[in-house]
């Protein structure tokens, strides 16, 4: 399978046409159909439901779904590594691809992505947000250099910098909610409340330890993977969000506020890459610059790492 193909056949999938796809390639339509008819010969698969004469619109089967997003992932890889090989000779010019949870730690990422801005101003970063699970399959597959995850890390698998910063859990609510007089959230107070759980804990995880309740006891109306869009939910009285402290703005105008679980719970959170992977001389520069930064925070604070 050539990699010319999976570019042609992916063409198809976001056109939804042979003819749109065959123009945007600048190839003839006999010429694109003929390359993707045998790459469905050679996996023995059918990729595309053809429309009838009257409609030129495709569709991906089920295998064609797969397909489009293996392709998508291919060709990314490629493209990185492309760009790591082309600039291996000049360490100041690169990309670095980090995978991460929503969380106020991101700042200690972007405190030290300034600082080596400021010697190293070719280099660029692009963030992915997802849960651990998105992070870590991401990681496996080379599509991004280091994941910043709260899950406990298999060292075998993958090398580890612990962060020194913690994310408080806590409740997310409406100002006016019922339990907006509080000062902190105990179990207790949850468990006949609407709540809104990250699609990750929804699986079971610290927090479903820690209020003492299965999922399936629990009035769960809503899970999310990103608390921006969870933050709304509660906004229009959906229902009450667990989730981390200093992610969603409290302050000022807001309807929302935000209160601390009661006992207390904290996670613990590292930045992970693959175990012997060679990195670009870019992700070199960064973890080296992150290890000195961590470094010099913790003397100035008096906390060790």
């Amino acid at each position: 399978m050539e990699l010319r193909v999976l570019q042609y056949f992916l063409a198809i999938a976001r056109e939804q046409s042979i003819v749109r796809a065959a123009q945007s390639l600048h190839l003839s339509q006999p010429t694109l159909s003929t390359q993707i008819k045998n790459m469905e010969e050679e996996l023995g698969k059918q990729l595309l439901i053809r429309g009838t004469k009257g409609s030129r619109k495709v569709t991906l089967t089920e295998e064609g779904m797969i397909l489009r997003k293996r392709a998508e992932e291919i060709l990314d890889l490629v493209k990185k590594t492309e760009k790591e090989i082309t600039v291996a000779d000049d360490i100041t010019v690169g990309d670095i691809y980090i995978g991460a949870g929503e969380t106020d730690a991101i700042r200690l990422i972007a405190k030290t992505a300034k600082k080596l801005q400021q010697s190293h101003p070719g280099i660029h970063y692009h963030i992915s947000s997802g849960n651990s699970e998105f992070v870590t399959e991401r990681l496996e597959k080379g599509l991004i250099d280091f994941g910043l995850v709260f899950t406990n890390i298999d060292l075998t698998r993958f090398d580890a910098l612990k962060m020194p910063a913690r994310d408080v859990w806590g409740v997310l609510m409406r100002k006016d909610s019922a339990l907006a007089q509080k000062e902190s959230i105990t179990p207790k107070d949850l468990w006949d409340k609407p709540l809104i759980f990250s699609q990750q804990e929804d699986k079971g995880g610290s927090v479903t330890q820690w209020i003492k309740r299965k999922a399936s006891d629990l009035n769960i109306a809503a899970t999310y993977n990103l608390i921006f869009n969870a933050s709304l939910m509660v906004d229009e009285g959906l229902g009450y969000a667990i989730t981390f402290d200093r992610i969603i703005n409290t302050t000022g105008d807001s309807n929302l506020c935000f209160r601390p679980l009661n006992p207390p719970l904290e996670s613990e959170m590292s930045i992970i890459w693959k175990k012997y992977q060679v990195l670009s001389k870019p992700a070199e520069k960064f973890i080296g610059a992150l290890q000195e930064q961590l470094y010099s925070d913790s003397r100035s604070s008096g906390i060790p790492l």
